[in-house]
């Protein structure tokens, strides 16, 4: 596997993809490995994982480094992704002994009711390219915590970050035999599904989480599937700083070159701050550098995947098909590497791929709407249901309409974020199961009802 820089277009690297037989190895090393695992402390364990964290750290400038030349991220958000990482990672360590530990439910005369939680036994982590360490993260480090091995498949687009992964794990004091990486092309992965793991927990878009969850269904063990997202965010027409939400809405679209299942896919705004709304969006969207992702302050780099530019340019030429007027943006760049504008679209709608299917890339669609009830009505219009925002000065109103989203995050006066004390989970195409959080951490484990009774 030829690893390519996306900025340049320039080879950095090649890795030997990994085939049936070696998965195998690998496999049973940490099968047989996991037991011993499981029976180090959790406060061991804590320690050993802050000690990844640590590295994290000691390492942030090599591996932000290596996170960019492959990836394309701007290099300071590499170091954003890495540093925010590692405070997932402090949360996690924090509460991991009042999620992980035994319960005790009932303490009544002679009887004791309790409930362990055991560890799931060898996970399999298919994991996405567009925030390795984050995503990564939030599988990988609580299923450590919880006694399980691991098995991580990083993305053919973020292998070299995951070597480091595994480099810096070991060395915290993670066996080797308890995280191994699986390194190759989507094929690699499709022969990870033929394995005899006990849970799959794959990142990535829901045609190819489908089939994951086809796949092992048979085998009945858990499967976690955190897919992409076709994000609303309305803008009401009672904000009271209008170029404010405008800046920081399009961060939220834009950051990270729009690559990120969070990220704001759509937007909806009142009839009466539309004209300001636009006017300074677009305004925020031009003072943009666009440009090498090493460079002091580029906030647009290249794309990750080779494809990507050519997809949004037919995305757009859609839209620009049925009335779709481009304010700025629009094209890829004319030079090496896989850069697009940034592009603001309006008098869009719901006949346009831009407005229904995901774009993953640096590219917005904004549309006026009278009322609440019309921005409800279109931001429901989805196969998707990951997170959906609110711009208002009352509270009330904005909880009144994310009450009505069939999503899994409700976001007011802030969008494109992610907590590690809050569940992160998605609704139909956006995928199932539970990440981050006390229900995330136990997302690893499987409860086990102990009914003692003391002799008479």
């Amino acid at each position: 596997m030829i690893i390519i820089n996306p900025a340049t277009e320039a080879e950095i690297g090649h890795i030997t993809d990994d085939n049936i037989d070696t998965l195998a190895e690998k496999f049973r090393s940490l099968r047989s490995a996991q037991p011993s695992w499981k029976k180090v402390p959790l406060s061991d364990r804590i320690i050993i994982l802050r000690q990844f964290a640590d590295l994290l750290e000691k390492n942030l400038e090599a591996l932000a480094a290596v996170l960019t030349s492959e990836v394309g991220k701007p290099l300071q958000q590499s170091r954003n992704e890495i540093q925010g990482a590692r405070t997932r990672i402090a949360w996690m360590l924090q509460n991991s002994k009042q999620a992980l530990s035994d319960e005790m439910v009932t303490d009544e005369g002679g009887t004791h009711e309790k409930i362990k939680y055991e560890p799931l036994g060898v996970i399999c982590n298919i994991s996405a390219w567009n925030y390795p360490y984050l995503v990564g993260v939030n599988v990988f480090i609580p299923a450590l915590l919880a006694g399980n091995a691991v098995m991580y498949k990083p993305s053919e687009y973020a292998t070299l970050t995951g070597l480091e992964i595994q480099r810096l794990l070991h060395r915290s004091g993670v066996p080797e035999n308890i995280f191994q990486v699986a390194a190759g092309s989507g094929t690699v992965g499709g022969l990870l599904l033929d394995l005899p793991f006990d849970g799959y927990f794959f990142t990535g878009s829901w045609k190819t989480g489908q089939q994951v969850y086809e796949s092992v269904a048979r085998k009945m063990v858990p499967c976690h599937c955190e897919l992409g997202g076709k994000d609303p965010l309305y803008v009401a027409d009672d904000v009271t700083d209008v170029a404010s939400v405008a800046v920081a809405t399009a961060d939220g679209a834009f950051y990270n070159n729009g690559q990120s299942c969070c990220s704001v896919e759509r937007i909806y705004v009142h009839e009466k701050v539309y004209d300001q709304y636009i006017e300074n969006m677009l305004a925020e969207i031009r003072s943009w550098k666009t440009g090498a992702p090493g460079d002091p302050g580029v906030y647009i780099g290249p794309l990750t995947r080779r494809q990507q530019p050519a997809f949004l340019e037919a995305q757009v030429q859609d839209a620009i098909d049925k009335g779709a007027v481009v304010l700025t943006g629009g094209h890829r760049l004319s030079q090496r590497g896989y850069y697009f504008e940034p592009t603001l679209l309006v008098n869009v709608d719901h006949s346009m791929d831009v407005m229904k299917e995901e774009t993953f890339g640096p590219v917005i669609g904004v549309m006026k709407v009278t009322d609440d009830e019309a921005a409800i009505r279109l931001m429901q219009d989805t196969e998707y249901g990951l997170t959906a925002s609110v711009y208002s000065s009352d509270q009330q109103r904005a909880e009144n309409i994310l009450e009505k989203i069939d999503a899994g995050t409700g976001y007011w006066n802030c969008c494109d974020r992610v907590t590690a004390s809050l569940p992160w989970t998605g609704r139909k195409h956006s995928g199932f199961g539970v990440a981050l959080s006390h229900a995330g951490l136990r997302s690893f484990v499987k409860p086990k009802a102990y009914h003692l009774r003391m002799p008479e």
